[in-house]
């Protein structure tokens, strides 16, 4: 059996399937990448609720596999040369998974780095432009008397949804016909933009065609919707 006891995170949060791989998640837009890749591909896994409500992110457990305290993390018992794995960053998470699986990432050649690229540009601009809209749309930023911060954001994520968009003009996915990694990464974030963060008709969310008929579609696959709610929240 699998041992994993060397690793302070299973104290906290104990592994019954020690010899599956461990999700340390929450639904969140980059927790759901992770969860959504493992329902995609059908690679057993054994998941577990960091609640922030519980500030488990700050746990020496948690801290002791992702010191920058973000989710989601994974630990991998059947690592490279037969050694268990801990990874952080969703994005990283993705290329190992995917590499490891032999799905939703091209091998090698040109089709490799393009999806690559278009999950670095997820994740350097879509992720944090989006997430700093939500912030300023509905939370704390809100009450700010000055809105041009908001505004500045609003703009940005104008600009990355036209950039999509005009990517997605006769595609079936950001790839072409094949979906992967890059669906996974961007999709989910501009799903929570028009949802949770109630910021579509700011940004003018139905001037975008193309990227709202691929959102739908992607919304629609069976191991999306499963994803999208792993783990429950209590």
């Amino acid at each position: 059996m699998t041992d994993l006891s060397a690793f302070p995170i299973t104290h906290k949060w104990p592994a019954l399937h020690p010899e599956r791989l461990q999700l340390y998640s929450l639904p969140t837009p980059n927790g759901v990448k992770v969860s959504i890749f493992l329902e995609e591909v059908g690679l057993p896994y054994e998941v577990h609720l960091v609640s922030f409500e519980n500030d488990d992110q700050f746990s020496d457990e948690f801290l002791s596999l992702n010191p920058n305290n973000k989710i989601p993390a994974i630990l991998d018992p059947n690592g490279p040369n037969a050694k268990p794995l801990s990874l952080f960053e969703s994005g990283a998470i993705l290329v190992y998974l995917a590499d490891k699986t032999g799905q939703l990432l091209p091998k090698d050649g040109a089709a490799r780095y393009e999806t690559l690229q278009w999950l670095m540009w997820q994740m350097g601009g879509v992720g944090p432009m989006f997430g700093q809209l939500g912030f300023f749309n509905k939370f704390a930023g809100a009450s700010y008397e000055d809105k041009r911060p908001r505004e500045r954001y609003v703009a940005e994520a104008q600009r990355l949804l036209g950039v999509l968009d005009k990517r997605l003009a006769g595609r079936q996915w950001i790839m072409g016909e094949q979906f992967s990694i890059a669906d996974i990464a961007v999709l989910p974030w501009v799903r929570i933009l028009v949802g949770f963060y109630e910021a579509g008709e700011l940004v003018e969310f139905e001037r975008f065609d193309n990227v709202r008929r691929v959102l739908e579609a992607f919304l629609a696959r069976p191991a999306v919707i499963r994803g999208l709610n792993i783990p429950e929240r209590p």
